[in-house]
This record gives structure tokens, C-alpha cells and sequence, in this order.
């Protein structure tokens, strides 16, 4: 039977270590606001050129829900901006995924393919997405599909390479025990192949969703008219650097929300993996 102090002990210590957890993972983001604040409001550099957290977090309360009209005409515009980024995002990452797995499953399996596909693939990919530009806006015009088009060619070869690389990789007894068993080379494909390379596919897309947003804010400064780099590169040429900062800051959030969906995904597709694999002390 629990003794008092044992019953205090128990109640008390799986809430200090959920405290413990919860403060190791935002003191790091916490000193650095705390740093940045200090040294900008020091006077080594004019506030106009790095606003403080405190203005850049008020710039984004405006923007978001339109305060007091600071942020001007963007004042309220957040979410319509958010959502037409986001949309590209959505639209060029889902066409990158599909291809991806799809030529990279085949280019994995097939020594045939693999000869005539991959290197043509390979000289591509070392060209820069934002290369890409001018002829996306000369075929597409000023709209959302030329931003479409450079996060799916961003988004793509990470998907694709992770791919192959994951189907090259499987234990080759899987592949013969499930050809002994009679599987046809389809279900060799849907029952082995792919759900053994699953781990190296979601790696491929939580990098590719990372790549999507970075091409999705290139473009929107350059090639479209809305979105959250259209509003950071306006903001650039009114020098207005605490809406800059309030962008880069929001890309950020909604990259990190992006990537947390596909790890949630990723943990329900793969739950074996929590048996299998290493986790940080």
C-alpha cells in the first residue's frame, strides 16, 4: 500500500516532466526573442531597419485581424493571403508527390526504365527551380500556374530521388519470399515494394513540402499578384521590415503546420515503425 509521500511522488513527478518537456522546447525560441528584442531596441541599428519581436508581433496581429490599421492595406488580409499560398502549395506538392512516387517506384524497379528515364532526370535536376522563371511566366502568364509550376518542379525530385532510393534498398529475401509465395509482379509492387519503401517516401515529401514553400514565396514575389510573398516583397519596396519580418514569420508557421501534417500522416501509416525505430532520449 502507498504511503503518503509515494502518492505525492507519483502525482507530482509525470507533471513535472511534462513541464520540464514542454520548457526545453521553447527556451531556445524564447532567449532568442529575448536577445533580438534587447539588441534592437540597444540603438546599434535604427528600429526602422530591425523592428523589435514587439512591433513585428504587432504588425502581425494587424495584418491577421486588422487591430488599428497599422499593416495599411493589408491590415485584415492575413487569411486570404495565407489560403492563396497555401493553395499553391496544395496544388504543386500533390502533383510532385504523385509523380514522384510513381516514376521513382518504376525507376527502382525497373533496370529498363532506369536506362532510359533517369538520365535525362538527372541532368535536370541540378538546374535551380528559380531558372525556371522566366519561361513559366512567358507559358503561363502572371496567375497561380506559374506559381504551380515551380513548387511541383521543387517539390518533385526530392519525392523522386527518396523514392528510388527506397525501392533500391529493400531486402531483395522479401522480394523472393513474396515471389515464392506466387504474388505477381503487381502485388510484389503494392504488397512489398511500396510499403517497404514508405519510410524513405514520407522523408522525400517532408523535404519536398519544405521545397514547395520556398519556390511558392519565389515565385509570388516575381510572377503573382496575392500570397504571403507577394505581400513580403511589397512590403520590401515601402520599407515597411516589420512586415517583412511578420511574412517571413508566417511562412514559417505555416511550413512547420504543413510538415506536422505529413508527420501525423506519416505516424499513422507507419505505426510499426514505433517498435522498430530509435527514438531521442
Amino acid at each position: 500500500m502507498q504511503t503518503a509521500s509515494e502518492r505525492l511522488r507519483a502525482a507530482f513527478f509525470p507533471n513535472l516532466r511534462w513541464v520540464l518537456t514542454k520548457i526545453e522546447r521553447i527556451a531556445v525560441p524564447l532567449l532568442l526573442v529575448a536577445v533580438w528584442e534587447a539588441f534592437s531596441r540597444s540603438g546599434a541599428l535604427p528600429q526602422a531597419l530591425l523592428p523589435p519581436p514587439s512591433a513585428v508581433l504587432h504588425a502581425l496581429g494587424d495584418w491577421m485581424f486588422g487591430i488599428d490599421g497599422s499593416a495599411q492595406d493589408y491590415s485584415g488580409t492575413w487569411l486570404r493571403n495565407a489560403l492563396a499560398s497555401t493553395m499553391r502549395v496544395a496544388a504543386g506538392f500533390a502533383i510532385a508527390a504523385a509523380l514522384g512516387i510513381v516514376l521513382g517506384t518504376a525507376i527502382g524497379w525497373s533496370r529498363a526504365i532506369e536506362a532510359t528515364v533517369e538520365p535525362t532526370l538527372q541532368m535536370l535536376r541540378p538546374i535551380p527551380p528559380v531558372s525556371w522563371i522566366p519561361l513559366a511566366i512567358i507559358w503561363f502568364g502572371i496567375a497561380d500556374r506559374p506559381a504551380i509550376f515551380l513548387v511541383f518542379l521543387g517539390a518533385f525530385f526530392p519525392v523522386l530521388m527518396n523514392t528510388i532510393h527506397g525501392v533500391k534498398a529493400i531486402d531483395r529475401n522479401l522480394i523472393r519470399a513474396g515471389a515464392m509465395m506466387g504474388a505477381s509482379e503487381r502485388q510484389l509492387l503494392t504488397d512489398i515494394v511500396v510499403p517497404a519503401a514508405l519510410p524513405s517516401i514520407f522523408a522525400g515529401l517532408r523535404i519536398a513540402v519544405g521545397s514547395a514553400w520556398m519556390l511558392t514565396v519565389t515565385a509570388e514575389m516575381v510572377a503573382v499578384k496575392s500570397g504571403v510573398g507577394y505581400v513580403l516583397w511589397d512590403s520590401y519596396y515601402f520599407l515597411r521590415y516589420d512586415m517583412v519580418i511578420a511574412a517571413m514569420v508566417s511562412i514559417g508557421l505555416l511550413g512547420f503546420l504543413s510538415d506536422y501534417g505529413i508527420k501525423l500522416l506519416m505516424a499513422r501509416v507507419l505505426r510499426w515503425q514505433r517498435t522498430t525505430v530509435r527514438r531521442g532520449a
